[in-house]
């Protein structure tokens, strides 16, 4: 298995390369997240003087919809890949948000203070983790006694179509790899209890988890193939290693399973994600 510096660098590369691609579906991405981001940011139980860590930020979020809670607070959105973090801060701009900072930084190595922040999230960041525990102690480290962690991850891939669909057409084309036990991967985290034991060996209480549903929404079929071909990391990758004509194949796969979503003149292709909150 590969090193945690080697699993760092080639995600980091791989999520420059995606950058352009979050950036122009940014606002379909975050209206399919934001049940997440509003289950999050719940449980957090945000004060108007919150000082706030969001890892793994990616564009911003939720980052900066607490940021706007805590008016009198501080938000610090971390991100190992300085472009996503360039979207983040021009989106706080375009908001008018003065509160937040970004701070390029691995999770598993914060440089930040002991029990500096009231409240941490991370939001689809845990599964890339290369040490997902030692990420965890790092968590528990900046938090303040009291404080709350809240992350999310996805549920297993037949729960998840709004991905699952795409892959499994990639699959009909090209042979997938296997994925290697531990290896960091989308669905890394799915099994239930997986986040709270580490939780719970981080020293964290009051342990307990969630789902939540999220829906994809696209106005066509075409939409829905452009947008998860140019910012799903799996698809992406994967589509790098198919010719002209089997991709032409896999997107007719992909459109017509897609048909079984189609209601009134939208496609909505459903999803769940798992919740999972602590305390210090």
């Amino acid at each position: 298995m590969p090193s945690a510096d080697e699993i760092r660098e080639a995600q980091r590369e791989s999520w420059v390369g995606l950058s352009a691609g979050w950036n122009k579906w940014d606002a379909s991405i975050m209206e399919q997240l934001a049940p997440v981001g509003a289950a999050i940011i719940k449980s957090l139980d945000i004060k108007a003087d919150q000082h706030h860590l969001d890892i793994a930020t990616g564009t911003g979020e939720p980052g900066l919809s607490i940021a706007k809670l805590a008016s009198s607070g501080r938000v610090v959105l971390t991100d190992f890949v300085g472009e996503m973090l360039d979207i983040a801060q021009r989106r706080a701009e375009a908001q008018g948000l003065t509160n937040i900072e970004t701070v390029v930084c691995s999770a598993d190595d914060l440089p930040f203070g002991d029990s500096t922040f009231d409240s941490v999230s991370v939001r689809f960041g845990y599964m890339f983790f290369p040490d997902m525990a030692k990420a965890t102690e790092e968590f528990v480290r900046v938090l303040k006694p009291g404080g709350r962690l809240c992350a999310s991850v996805w549920v297993k891939p037949e729960e998840n179509p709004w991905t699952s669909i795409v892959m499994r057409a990639i699959a009909s084309e090209i042979e997938l790899p296997a994925l290697q036990p531990g290896e960091p991967n989308m669905f890394r985290c799915a099994a239930p209890e997986f986040v709270s034991n580490l939780y719970k060996d981080a020293g964290l209480s009051e342990v307990s988890e969630w789902d939540v549903p999220v829906v994809k929404i696209t106005d066509s079929a075409d939409e829905y193939w452009e947008m998860m071909s140019e910012h799903a990391s799996l698809a992406v990758t994967a589509l790098k290693k198919v010719d002209g004509t089997a991709k032409l194949r896999i997107r007719e796969r992909v459109i017509d399973e897609l048909t079984a979503f189609k209601e009134e003149d939208l496609f909505r292709v459903p999803g769940l994600a798992r919740c999972i909150i602590g305390i210090k």
